[in-house]
């Protein structure tokens, strides 16, 4: 038996839920922050630190996606290269998806997140489809 990856199992646990569920994307990329030193800007052309940007977001139902790689594809032709992907549910209630409008504030709940650093409640992923955590 082949062990399930981890964004296969996220969207086997969001399609098992009793109500129905938003699966929320937030792709982001490393830039170099404003005022950074001379330290950070040689550390950051190295490939090393920056500042996590938000590039773009998306919301899909469970179904929608078989695996991370259709994600991945389709990520690739709506935007620019990203280095992470921020995953999280949304979860509808008394068997109602969520709302547009629920959705839509949900998604920039997780921009504004990602703009000051603040990831560590949601699923991560490198453009390899495996697991990044955030300590």
């Amino acid at each position: 038996m082949t062990q399930s990856s981890h964004f296969q199992q996220l969207l086997d646990a969001a399609a098992a839920q009793p109500d129905p569920q938003r699966l929320l994307f937030v792709f982001a990329a490393a830039e170099l922050p404003d005022g950074a030193t001379p330290a950070q800007r040689e550390r950051f052309l190295a490939g090393e630190g920056g500042a996590l940007a938000p590039l773009m977001c998306v919301d899909k139902a469970p179904g929608d996606l078989a695996d991370f790689g259709a994600l991945l594809a389709e990520s690739r032709r709506a935007g620019p290269p990203w280095q992470v992907a921020f995953a999280a549910s949304l979860s509808g209630t008394g068997g109602v998806a969520p709302t547009t409008a629920q959705v839509e504030v949900a998604l920039q709940s997780m921009v504004d997140a990602v703009r000051v650093g603040g990831v560590g409640r949601f699923a991560a992923y490198g453009p390899d489809g495996e697991p990044i955590l955030f300590q």
